[in-house]
Order: C-alpha cells, then sequence, then structure tokens
C-alpha cells in the first residue's frame, strides 16, 4: 500500500492523525466487540458454537484492551513503543485465532466464518497502524 494510498484511507496525510485515527478505529471495533461478547455471551456462543465462559473472558480482555488503545489513540502524539506492542498484540491475536480454529475450536460454521473475518480485521489493523507508525517516523527524521 502506498503512502498516497494509506493517506486516501485515513483520509488525512499527516501521518500523526493517521496513526491516531487507526488507533481510535481498533478501539472502537474491539470494544464493541468486547461489550457484545459480555453482554450476549449465552446467544452469541450460541451462534458461533463456543462456550459463554469463552465469550465472557474474551470479551473482559477485549474490553480492558481496547480502552488501553482508545486511551493511546487519544495522545496527541502517541508513544512508538506502546503503538508497536498494539501491532504486536495485533498480529498475536489474528494468528492465535486462526491456530485455535485449527487444533481446539471447533465452532459453528458462523463461528469459523466470524473467526477468520475477525482475525483478518484485526491483522488488518496491525498493517494499518504500523505503516501509519512508519510514515510518521519517515516524516520526523
Amino acid at each position: 500500500m502506498s503512502a498516497t494510498q494509506l493517506a486516501a484511507l485515513a483520509r488525512t496525510s499527516d501521518p500523526r492523525s493517521m496513526l491516531r485515527r487507526f488507533l481510535a478505529l481498533d478501539a472502537v471495533v474491539t470494544g464493541t466487540n468486547g461489550v457484545a461478547y459480555l453482554a450476549l455471551s449465552g446467544p452469541l456462543g450460541d451462534l458461533l458454537g463456543v462456550g459463554s465462559g469463552l465469550l465472557l473472558a474474551l470479551g473482559a480482555f477485549l474490553t480492558v484492551f481496547a480502552a488501553g488503545v482508545g486511551l493511546l489513540a487519544a495522545r496527541p502524539h502517541p508513544a512508538s513503543l506502546p503503538v508497536r506492542a498494539v501491532v504486536e498484540a495485533n498480529l498475536t491475536w489474528a494468528a492465535v485465532s486462526v491456530v485455535a480454529l485449527a487444533l481446539w475450536l471447533t465452532p459453528s460454521t458462523a463461528g469459523a466464518v466470524w473467526t477468520v473475518l475477525q482475525a483478518l480485521t484485526v491483522a488488518s489493523f496491525a498493517v494499518l497502524q504500523h505503516m501509519a507508525l512508519r510514515a510518521r517516523q519517515d516524516t520526523s527524521s
């Protein structure tokens, strides 16, 4: 993805704003997912074919993670190290999702599709955040 495409996707050419926007979007999507898992663990567990206890645990984790990412996005100049930690956490989440699906989860068809889509979404956030962080570093050099 070129810098122009990244800027178009972020709707800004300012690398700092790009980074903050991609972090904020991650926080909103992750937080929504986490709250949904917490509030609807029973019905979502039935739909996805996974235990409601697993969804409750994931919901709690995702809600706390989203709050941290949201706080990072709210900073005028998010520090590089925490941003890298978010990128690495997102990549780890995506990889573990696929491994879990292959090795130990036995979800419904909807759950398998959801797991793959969620992994792709989270990996996409990681790529966008990484690219925006690099663009910001390139302009400050």
